[in-house]
């Protein structure tokens, strides 16, 4: 059966960090790329008022009705679309929505997907092993537990669940196909590798499987680069990661965004000719407080990096007339209509 979610029912994580990391202002420009269930959403907005506008982005439909729920209050100032983040940088040009102030991601999956929607993402409800965040995908969790070979799937569960018992798990799965059900693969997990601590041996293999579905990890690489491309000058961009695998790509972009020079090692003389393109608000990633963590255990594993745009003369500006309107622009002047109406002409150019 499949529980009755409401939009109250959603708990953000790291709510006030966030708002601090994206330097939330009245009137300001925004896109949640994960909507959710909008509670990042509701409280950005409320922050940015007046005046302030939010572009909410998710490819659950569901999410999207429920977010809409959440947001009546500022349904004029909110742009609500169903779409994966992937498709972030078409999107903002097709609702001539950029530059703006900030960027969110909070990767984990909402209290919606979690809590019983019949979808198969948890394995503490029984359900249809599908997994997918939009139903206008074609592959679902069934199809790759039961098509793919033993070895294509030691490894999905491998690299994208970061299992050691891989092998054992995948051979069981072979085994026992056809499997259907969320709590049939589990208890096959637990079956195959025995049960040990706090954490339920299925675990990693159902976050290995939602991966392969959604092919997380491709998307979310390319999506950060289209969000620094779309940031006006001092634009941050945050993201919220759950597990290693996410942290990883977002801190070795934005480390690799932030340096001058990205030449292999050993070599005497820079030959790239990179020019950073933003710079790191948080050093050290940051997580949820104890207090935080005792009232909404799932944001334990809850990772924040942040980085601000840097805007310079050579990203899109050469002539005279350019560099004194960067020169507005980096006293924040770019805020007014006019000027931001430059900027946007700026982008498309490149």
């Amino acid at each position: 059966m499949i529980k009755h979610w409401s939009a109250s029912s959603h708990t953000p994580v790291l709510l006030s960090e966030t708002l601090r990391a994206l330097a939330v202002q009245p009137g300001g420009r925004y896109i949640d790329c994960t909507l959710g269930g909008g509670g990042h959403a509701a409280a950005i907005l409320d922050h940015s008022s007046p005046g302030g506008q939010l572009l909410g982005i998710d490819a659950d439909p569901n999410a999207i009705e429920i977010a809409k729920e959440r947001l009546q209050h500022y349904k004029d100032s909110t742009l609500l679309v169903n779409d994966n983040f992937i498709n972030l940088q078409s999107i903002c040009i097709k609702y001539d929505f950029f530059p703006v102030h900030g960027i969110l991601f909070d990767l984990g999956l909402s209290s919606l997907q979690l809590n019983g929607n019949g979808r198969g993402f948890s394995f503490q409800y029984d359900a249809p092993l599908d997994m997918r965040f939009s139903p206008s995908q074609k592959v679902t969790a069934a199809d790759i537990v039961n098509t793919t070979s033993e070895a294509r799937l030691a490894y999905l569960i491998k690299t994208y669940g970061e299992e050691g018992h891989s092998h054992r798990i995948a051979s069981r799965i072979v085994k026992e196909r056809p499997i259907e059900t969320t709590r049939q693969l589990a208890r096959l997990i637990e079956k195959a590798v025995g049960r040990r601590g706090r954490l339920h041996p299925a675990t990693k293999t159902f976050q290995a499987l939602r991966i392969a579905v959604n092919h997380e990890l491709e998307h979310l690489e390319t999506a950060l680069r289209q969000a620094i491309d779309l940031l006006g000058y001092e634009g941050r961009l945050v993201v919220i990661s759950y597990h290693s695998l996410e942290d990883r790509i977002v801190k070795q972009l934005m480390q690799k965004e932030a340096r001058a020079c990205i030449c292999p090692p050993g070599i005497p003389t820079c030959v790239c000719g990179h020019v950073p393109r933003v710079r790191l608000i948080n050093k050290k990633v940051i997580t949820p407080s104890t207090p935080e963590t005792d009232l909404n255990p799932r944001s334990r594993s809850a990772k924040l990096r942040a980085a601000e745009r840097i805007i310079t003369q050579g990203d899109c500006y050469a002539t005279t007339e350019d560099h004194a309107f960067i020169t507005i622009a980096k006293s924040r002047g770019w805020r007014r209509p006019a000027l931001v109406q430059k900027l946007r002409m700026a982008f498309l150019a490149v």
